[in-house]
């Protein structure tokens, strides 16, 4: 059967509640970073070089590695990593000098007033590395406050990434402003939701500061007592703009950060790729609506590791376009046969019209696929820049041809970590 009666069943079929099952994307992102962590680890005993790898995963353009996420999740994706260091030689270990107990005392001396309690922690000992947290209630309303610590390659991707706002078209962020500081430090102060799609009232405000030496300290702060779940208590959290700089600017955590053990530099990345399979996906998906012969102006474009997006304007309204690549079991979670035409190489193919959020009137049209071998690619486009806001053009920027073209090419061979 020809791709345009395919398509024209598939649409007949899904109708206009389509919502593409992203939590189940985002769930199995998340259980694949574990993985890898896990890996990671065991690979370090065996005296393996391993880099930090953060996994995105669809629709989470969220402020940083700091923003939005429970502790557990935060400990997993973002575990320092250790290896050789520079010029091949071993670093040395944390020696654990630095308790939980010493940590705690340094969030309560540098919060201005108030009571913390409900404090936990962990010290340099902990494999997971240290992070400190509380209930601070100022008299206004009770407000979780984190801050982890962590060491990175100051010039690597990593510490790029949490030190740059992003496009706040496709973030829906209040405010964000990043500062180069007299010592070359890099800081970012970020304020945004603990959902992207804001369908609670709960703010997170971060600041996330990186030193020339690779000592990176986040903090986050929300205007609720607990992260997630929990019931608004105050219209904004508690810290001012320039209080969360001066908490993660402080000494008190240096030695901390010093008993941490140094990382490898991140490996300098090939600046032209030409397979698919090479580049992350906001660069493949560039690559791919560029060899489409799309010339619609791309005003903005990010992603990481196998997660993208480029926003297209032609002067008639911003359509966010949005790609989530998948490999093998986590691919194939929330992807069912039901509606799904199969190609003779075996894929499966969903194409998809509907709005992109439940009561919101922004049109998502979407190409989904699963090959034989587990790989999944999902590719939206929207009509508007954020899925989120309200519709900036009559219907997204790219057809649903254009969109099967992208999530069918043959460069799709690997996942992109």
């Amino acid at each position: 059967m020809p791709f345009e009666d395919e398509l024209g069943a598939a649409l007949r079929r899904t109708g206009e509640g389509f919502t593409t099952d992203r939590h189940a994307l985002v769930d199995a992102g998340e259980q694949r970073g574990r993985r890898m962590v896990a890996r990671r680890r065991a690979a370090v005993v065996g005296g393996s070089a391993l880099a930090l790898a953060v996994i995105a995963t669809a629709g989470a353009y969220t402020g940083g590695l700091f923003d939005g996420t429970d502790a557990a999740h935060r400990a997993d994706v973002a575990a320092p990593p250790t290896g050789p260091g520079r010029n091949g030689e071993q670093p040395r270990t944390s020696t654990g000098t630095v308790t939980a107990e010493q940590l705690i005392a340094n969030l309560k001396s540098l919060l201005p007033g108030g009571e913390l309690t409900g404090a936990e922690a962990r010290g340099t000992s902990d494999e997971l590395g240290p992070w400190v947290s509380g209930v601070y209630d100022d008299g206004k309303g009770k407000s979780a406050v984190s801050v982890r610590l962590q060491r990175v390659d100051p010039n690597g991707n990593l510490a790029r990434d949490q030190t740059e706002c992003g496009d706040k078209s496709v973030q829906g962020y209040d405010d964000c402003r990043t500062e180069q500081l007299a010592d070359g430090s890099r800081l970012m102060l970020h304020k945004g939701y603990e959902y992207p799609d804001r369908r609670v009232d709960t703010k997170v405000w971060s600041a996330t500061l990186v030193t020339p030496q690779g000592f990176m300290v986040g903090a986050s702060e929300w205007n609720a007592a607990a992260e997630k779940d929990a019931p608004v208590s105050r219209t904004d959290p508690p810290l001012a703009t320039e209080e969360l700089k001066t908490l993660v600017i402080s000494t008190l955590w240096h030695p901390a950060l010093n008993d941490l053990p140094t990382v490898e530099p991140e490996a300098p990345q090939e600046q032209s790729p030409t397979a698919l399979r090479d580049r992350n996906a906001g660069a493949a998906l560039e690559h791919l609506i560029t060899g489409l012969g799309v010339k619609t102006p791309i005003v903005a474009k990010g992603g990481q590791g196998g997660s993208g997006y480029v926003v297209l304007d032609d002067g008639s309204g911003r359509s966010l376009v949005q790609i989530t690549i998948q490999q093998g079991g986590e691919g194939e979670a929330g992807f069912t046969a039901a509606d799904a035409t199969v190609r003779p190489d075996g894929t499966k193919v969903k194409a998809m019209v509907g709005r992109a959020t439940k009561g919101k009137d922004v049109m998502q049209w979407s190409v989904d696929t699963l090959r034989e071998d587990g790989l999944r690619v999902l590719v939206s486009s929207f009509n508007g820049a954020d899925p989120n806001g309200t519709p900036t053009r009559d219907s997204p920027a790219l057809t649903l041809g254009q969109l099967h073209e992208i999530a069918l090419a043959p460069g799709w061979n690997r996942t992109h970590n």
